[in-house]
């Protein structure tokens, strides 16, 4: 068994200084202009793609202490596109980068268990992944058991970015506890379970809480005080870091931002005209990484 992941997470936020992460979403249309060809087939395109998010990779890599890929961006190009996923996670370890496979996975029983093995289980594995918890704590506990036989770490959904996400996750029962705040109240009682705290009081079991929703976020952080939590939404979905704020302790410890979009496409935006892309992607980063721990008040 490896060190925990809560305790390795949090010793790469210290020594990179921020917490944060990028997403690593590439989406051929949006690539720089150099790596894009007219005639270029679904080959072609995944060999752009792959060339451009292992360049963000090293861009990123002096600045933040974890990336996180999106497999289905990997998964469209079939056999192929998954073995360019795991180049993305191979490059970021041997830069020393902590990599959250962001791959959402979601079943029971042996299933589950057989995605477990497949995204987090092993040493070319991820060191977390994302789990969507709601079909209940059998779907998410064949994840702990490798997290904790493997020092690995798991963030599980509880309430998520997406505006649309409250249509389901707000709904309440008849004492007006919220289908999020219920299964915060799970992901407490499992991220408990033996030997998965961590040295420094946190689980590797973790949860994912949108930027988006920072009232929430703080009700969560009253039903979570264990668990780390992933920070979708700031930047392109307009969460700030104001917003992102909300997820911390007072210690400033506790949570890792992700920004995807406006990191990686940086060449798109007005402020990094002229630059090379690489030049742009790191001055986003570091931009990105400075607004964070601002507004977390590090």
């Amino acid at each position: 068994m490896g060190q925990n992941f809560a305790d390795r997470l949090l010793d790469a936020i210290a020594r990179k200084g921020s917490p944060v992460c990028v997403g690593i979403d590439p989406v051929y249309s949006r690539l720089p202009d150099e790596f894009k060809n007219d005639l270029a087939g679904g080959d072609e395109c995944l060999d752009a793609m792959l060339e451009f998010s292992l360049g963000v990779v090293e861009a990123v890599a002096p600045i933040v202490p974890a990336i996180k890929p999106q497999s289905a961006y990997f998964e469209v190009y079939r056999q192929r596109g998954v073995a360019a996923y795991y180049q993305v996670v191979r490059r970021a370890r041997e830069l020393g980068l902590l990599v959250i496979g962001d791959v959402k996975r979601n079943d029971i029983g042996s299933t589950a268990a057989a995605y477990a093995q497949a995204h987090l289980s092993g040493p070319d594995a991820p060191d977390a992944v994302t789990v969507n918890g709601y079909l209940g704590a059998d779907g998410i506990q064949p994840f702990v058991d490798v997290c904790r036989a493997e020092g690995k770490g798991l963030f599980v959904l509880v309430r998520t970015s997406n505006p649309s996400g409250a249509d389901i996750q707000d709904f309440a029962d008849a004492n007006g506890t919220k289908l999020y705040e219920h299964m915060a109240s799970q992901v407490s009682t499992i991220g408990a379970g033996e030997g998965l705290i961590a040295q420094r009081g946190y689980s590797c079991v973790g949860a994912v809480v949108g930027a988006t929703w920072p009232d929430e976020a703080r009700r969560l952080r009253e039903l979570m005080p264990e668990q780390i939590f992933l920070v979708p939404g700031y930047g392109a979905q307009g969460a700030t870091a104001a917003d992102c704020a909300a997820s911390f302790k007072p210690d400033g410890t506790g949570a890792i931002v992700n920004a995807s979009r406006s990191v990686i496409y940086a060449h798109q935006r007005e402020e990094y005209a002229g630059l090379a892309w690489p030049q742009a992607v790191q001055k986003a980063a570091q931009a990105f990484a400075d607004d964070i721990r601002r507004g977390v008040g590090l």
